[in-house]
């Protein structure tokens, strides 16, 4: 843009309004999306391998389909800690394999496609705080894990909705049900 000043252009240079995104905040909604997918992928595994057993962290004879609990492993490991005994209680117990596994597929399912980020964000930061707090004390740190990182990259993916980018967030947004029920954005 310019403009005259008597003899003399003077030139104004273009900002970005909020409509024209810049490049740099295109590549940020890319790397989000890409996160984003990429923990969508960490919780719908761990949901795959416990419910089928394909022999990575769940042998098949120990599966969900078999007949395993897929709590069992990790909250009696936990009997020696801080919260164990609250923990280890709870390890086995079918409403517990159902809310654990039901939780790891939709919060999974719902990174993966972008859609209902806001629920997603919320349940899977409690999930992981809940697996946070049973093994307290941390063997390696004195307060910090994978588990409260990935809760704050959660929370920064439903912040930044980055599920419209590479994701259907943008149309889910714009879904009846979502606009009478802002949550489920």
């Amino acid at each position: 843009m310019a403009t005259t000043e008597g003899r003399r252009t003077v030139h104004i240079p273009r900002t970005f309004n909020s409509h024209t995104p810049s490049s740099a905040a295109r590549t940020v909604d890319y790397v989000w999306a890409v996160a984003r997918i990429s923990l969508g992928w960490v919780f719908l595994w761990a949901f795959l391998d416990k419910a089928f057993g394909w022999g990575l962290a769940t042998p098949a004879a120990r599966s969900w389909i078999n007949g395993g609990s897929p709590t069992t492993g990790f909250l009696k490991g936990t009997g020696e800690n801080a919260l164990g005994g609250f923990f280890s209680s709870l390890a086995g117990q079918a409403w517990v394999d159902w809310l654990f596994m039901l939780g790891l597929l939709g919060i999974g399912a719902a990174l993966i496609t972008g859609a209902g980020m806001r629920i997603a964000a919320a349940t899977g930061s409690l999930l992981l705080i809940f697996m946070w707090a049973a093994e307290l004390p941390l063997a390696n740190n004195p307060f910090l894990d994978e588990h409260l990182i990935y809760a704050v990259v959660l929370i920064g993916l439903a912040l930044t909705s980055a599920g419209n980018t590479l994701g259907i967030g943008a149309w889910w947004s714009r879904t009846a049900i979502v606009q009478k029920y802002p949550i489920l954005k």
